[in-house]
């Protein structure tokens, strides 16, 4: 009698548990599914320019802007330099349209055309008074299909960590964001820049960025002000307490959290927001 109860109690307890693995795993598989999908999507490969081709100094320093043409340099997405980007007494100037990020077809956002994977940046830029762009690091070239089958571009920022370039005074994207998080040299929507220590608009700020093997600095006027790593769970943490989410953004999760592709590398770009900015003394020192 005791064995007979035994095994009953035991087929019943069996039963609970399958029964439990059966539901745990439909409540796993629909979570799975409850989780947006990044659309298919395609990087575009174009032509690069030789980084040999450029002037170098003692230190290994590459100049990549001469201060008299755009050589090198190209819009995004696009074959030529669009119009909004010109030389300004010797600097690489974006000629503001007052739309924001909406973006015209005489402007859009300007890359160096060669793509780099460990390496350090030194640029320095000044924006307009309210002024608004940012620098761009690790970027692809990133199309999606439409339902009309034709090929869409999508923005910069999809698959590139951007160092913001922002009139912290004036412009009120400074007041968003979490904790200054959207000031100058934050790592923008994700890690704010500190100590904050920008000059105002109109005067130059000296940028610095660094990246080896998945180590990111920022540096602003001689201080270093954001460090963070890539490809590790915490950076993937910070995408998803971002705008940038899997659940709000999909395709850009998908591509920042794995930023730089498989060969971990990507082009330098400079942003068009819609406001005048300038950037000049810009060269690069590969890590490799």
């Amino acid at each position: 009698m005791k064995k007979s109860i035994f095994f009953a109690s035991a087929a019943l307890a069996l039963m609970a548990t399958a029964c439990g693995n059966k539901n745990g795993s439909q409540a796993d598989a629909q979570a799975q599914d409850s989780v947006p999908a990044a659309p298919e999507y395609t990087v575009v490969d174009k032509p690069q320019v030789d980084l040999a081709s450029f002037p170098k100094d003692a230190d290994g320093f590459y100049t990549i802007f001469n201060g008299k043409d755009l050589n090198g340099w190209r819009t995004y997405g696009r074959d030529t330099v669009t119009s909004r980007w010109s030389v300004d007494n010797g600097a690489i100037k974006f000629s503001g349209s007052g739309t924001g990020e909406g973006q015209t077809g005489e402007g859009g956002d300007l890359i160096f055309t060669k793509k780099l994977g460990n390496f350090e940046l030194e640029v320095e830029w000044k924006v307009s008074k309210g002024g608004n762009s940012g620098i761009f690091y690790l970027a692809q070239e990133v199309e999606t299909t439409k339902d009309d089958g034709s090929k869409q571009l999508e923005p910069i920022y999809i698959s590139a960590p951007e160092y913001q370039v922002l009139d912290n005074t004036n412009h009120p994207d400074a007041k968003l964001g979490k904790d200054g998080n959207r000031q100058s040299a934050s790592l923008y929507d994700m890690i704010p820049a500190k100590p904050q220590n920008q000059k105002p608009y109109g005067e130059w700020n000296k940028a610095r960025i660094m990246v080896y093997k998945g180590t990111v600095v920022h540096a602003q006027n001689g201080e270093n002000v954001v460090e963070y790593h890539l490809w590790t769970p915490k950076w993937t943490d910070m995408l998803q307490n971002s705008k940038f989410s899997q659940e709000a953004w999909p395709l850009a999760f998908e591509l920042l959290n794995n930023c730089g592709g498989p060969d971990h590398e990507g082009y330098i770009g400079f942003q068009d927001h819609g406001d005048d900015v300038w950037f000049r003394n810009i060269r690069v020192k590969p890590l490799d």
